[in-house]
């Protein structure tokens, strides 16, 4: 068989759990914030004063905090599903 053929009939993700689907949209809210916060710093500077870089900050911060928890149980779900699909037991 086709190693092309092989990958189109292999697994390659787990189904998403509800606690999985919330760890991606909480991603994604973070990453658009992320990204707003860092637009609109000169406007968010006027507005909060000296606060607004370190909120910025502590955005960006827990934006990557949170991407490597959801990288780790993403992972390992999806691991798991892959050992339980192919009867791998080790």
């Amino acid at each position: 068989m086709p190693l092309w053929l092989d990958l189109l009939r292999t697994p390659m993700a787990a189904p998403e759990t509800p606690r999985l689907r919330t760890m991606r949209r909480t991603f994604q809210a973070l990453c658009l914030l992320c990204a707003l916060g860092v637009a609109f710093i000169s406007p968010l500077t006027a507005w909060l004063g000296r606060i607004a870089p370190i909120a910025v900050g502590s955005l960006l911060l827990a934006s990557a905090v949170h991407t490597a928890l959801y990288m780790v149980r993403k992972n390992r779900a999806d691991n798991a599903y892959l050992d339980a699909a192919t009867g791998d037991r080790s």
